[in-house]
């Protein structure tokens, strides 16, 4: 596979089979997403990788929130500014359209929404998950430097045939993934990632892309 096949069917897949990820193949990947790019080197991610019975156990704990209608962990960081500004409010407006759109959900069930929502924390039935992490004293750099390790983890995923779908829906009950990982207390959630070989029964509609003129100028030069 190509790099630009890699990234042009690179999605968010929300259905995988029970099929298991070769413990080999992530080893592939993460060796090889390691040379992902960083300011300084400093390499600022921290990645834990659950399979098996720990993942188990830890969509077990989170189910058992969920059914209990337990509240979320409270934020370590923000994930939207509060008031989205255009043209961005209008392109998660778009997404969530299309997203429970596909499932046949109206906008105003907000209690299907929640529930479609749940199976974030079943990692969409994946076998394998990535948990990311990141150092709490470090800024906005090095968060930029963690999405390019996992846009690389990703790419390198779809050329083992793998999926995957980052979610930042994780950090949303990081005590309970810190209860099975145990990470130092230094360390900041940033996202999970569901990792797997697609289920291929499971619909959807493929989210679409701003027209290449709203977000890039070419000063051009030629």
């Amino acid at each position: 596979m190509d790099v630009y096949e890699a990234v042009t069917s690179r999605r968010a897949v929300r259905g995988f089979t029970d099929r298991p990820v070769p413990k080999e193949a992530l080893e592939r990947v993460l060796s090889a997403a390691a040379r992902a790019p960083s300011a300084s080197n400093l390499q600022p991610w921290r990645a834990y990788v659950l399979t098996g019975a720990p993942l188990a156990e830890l969509k077990k704990r989170a189910g058992e929130r969920i059914a209990a209608g337990d509240p979320w962990d409270e934020p370590e960081y923000e994930q939207y500014p509060p008031a989205l500004k255009s043209p961005y409010c209008e392109r998660r407006f778009a997404f969530g359209e299309q997203r429970y759109g596909a499932l046949g959900i109206p906008r105003e069930d907000v209690e299907a929404r929640q529930r479609a929502a749940s199976a974030n924390w079943d990692c969409f039935g994946a076998p394998a998950a990535l948990f990311c992490y990141i150092d709490r004293d470090l800024g906005p750099a090095q968060w930029s430097d963690v999405g390019m390790y996992l846009q690389t983890v990703m790419l390198l995923l779809r050329a083992e045939g793998l999926h995957s779908c980052a979610q930042m829906a994780w950090a949303k009950y990081r005590k309970t993934v810190a209860g099975v990982l145990s990470p130092p207390d230094e360390l900041i959630l940033f996202c999970g990632m569901s990792i797997g070989f697609e289920d291929v029964t499971v619909g959807y509609t493929r989210t679409g892309r701003a027209p290449l003129d709203e977000t890039v100028t070419f000063v051009d030069g030629y």
